[in-house]
């Protein structure tokens, strides 16, 4: 691990991540460069996203990190009302509510719950969110095809 030029806040985490990872996540630092993280999450059993869906994000910590939030974003296309077309993330910690106390771990693990309880209260996607306000069965109809279309496994 190339890490003479990183915080030894970010190398205790990366290895806390690689030694302990979260249940249905895992999250590995770029050969390139140890603040871009490849993450892969599992969907969480009963949502929509739980048959088979494996889910690539992105993480990157900027020169800022902890004080400022890290940018996480899915490659992987998703049907959610909190995630919009270019994979961005709708989330209170990765804007307004974050704080240096919280780790990239804890960051994945509330992606990770939004994937269990998508909000369409507060949405990025419009449309999905009138989607699932309005016929809720359908939408999640719809995220669990997306699923199979475009996050189960190779």
């Amino acid at each position: 691990m190339a890490n003479s030029n990183l915080p030894r806040r970010i190398v205790k985490e990366t290895q806390r991540l690689l030694s302990e990872p979260a249940p249905g996540i895992s999250a590995s630092p770029s050969e390139e460069n140890m603040r871009y993280f490849n993450v892969m999450i599992l969907g969480p059993s009963q949502s929509p996203y739980e048959v088979g869906g494996v889910f690539k994000l992105e993480l990157f910590l900027s020169e800022d990190y902890p004080m400022t939030a890290p940018k996480v974003r899915f490659l992987t296309k998703i049907y959610h009302p909190n995630i919009d077309k270019l994979g961005r993330i709708c989330l209170d910690i990765l804007k307004d509510k974050w704080s240096p106390a919280l780790q990239i771990r804890t960051v994945l693990l509330s992606v990770q719950a939004l994937l269990s309880a998508p909000n369409p209260d507060d949405p990025l996607s419009e449309n999905i969110a009138k989607h699932w306000k309005t016929n809720e069965a359908e939408a999640v109809e719809t995220a669990k095809e997306w699923t199979r279309l475009y996050a189960s496994g190779p």
